[in-house]
């Protein structure tokens, strides 16, 4: 046993607890889905209202859409932050990731130069591939209940009755049914071979 190891969490580096405490809250959200999302608003909204300097030459990037552009850039964002801190939100902020997206290519400069148009698209296909994940104590609570339940079902197999098994009740019907399978069997044999039996 190594003596410098921590014994409990009060012992840890405060660097270690924090990242510890950050994979709890990732790992309980869709994370990346929110992240892509938000990175994706970033450059629809800012590149419009960009100034690209070469020298002493001002190239503006603004269009006529630049409204728009701002618009769509911020609800990507609002629906970054949703995905992080309202889970329940996933599918409905994931469907209007992808279709802001998709609007942003005609308004947005080719949606941020492509840039914010994938990454809105990529965080909005993860939205809604995201499910909650199930506590490991409850997994094998189901899966014990499951097991349970399989063994109770097969506690008593049924198998071939004898003709002296005393649960079987009389057939009364057993000799008609034997003579019924007899003329069955004749009439098939009569067919097969061409004949008409009634003749």
């Amino acid at each position: 046993m190594n003596a410098e190891a921590p014994v409990s969490h009060k012992d840890e580096h405060w660097l270690a607890t924090g990242r510890r405490v950050f994979r709890d809250w990732r790992g309980s959200r869709p994370f990346w889905a929110g992240l892509f999302t938000l990175l994706g608003g970033v450059p629809i909204a800012y590149f419009p209202y960009a100034d690209l300097r070469l020298g002493n030459v001002t190239i503006a990037m603004a269009t006529t859409a630049g409204a728009g552009s701002l618009i769509i850039g911020v609800l990507l964002i609002t629906l970054g932050f949703c995905l992080w801190f309202q889970q329940s939100m996933r599918v409905f902020a994931g469907i209007a990731s992808i279709l802001l997206a998709l609007v942003s290519l005609p308004v947005s400069n080719l949606g941020g130069f492509f840039m914010g148009f994938l990454c809105s698209l990529l965080g909005g296909a993860l939205a809604l591939s995201w499910a909650p994940g199930v506590p490991k104590d409850e997994t094998e609570d189901a899966d014990e209940a499951a097991a349970e339940a399989g063994a109770h079902e097969l506690e008593y197999v049924p198998g071939p009755r004898s003709e002296t098994d005393p649960q079987e009740p009389p057939h009364e019907h057993a000799e008609s049914v034997s003579f019924e399978k007899a003329d069955a069997t004749e009439t098939t044999a009569h067919a097969n071979g061409g004949r008409n039996s009634a003749g």
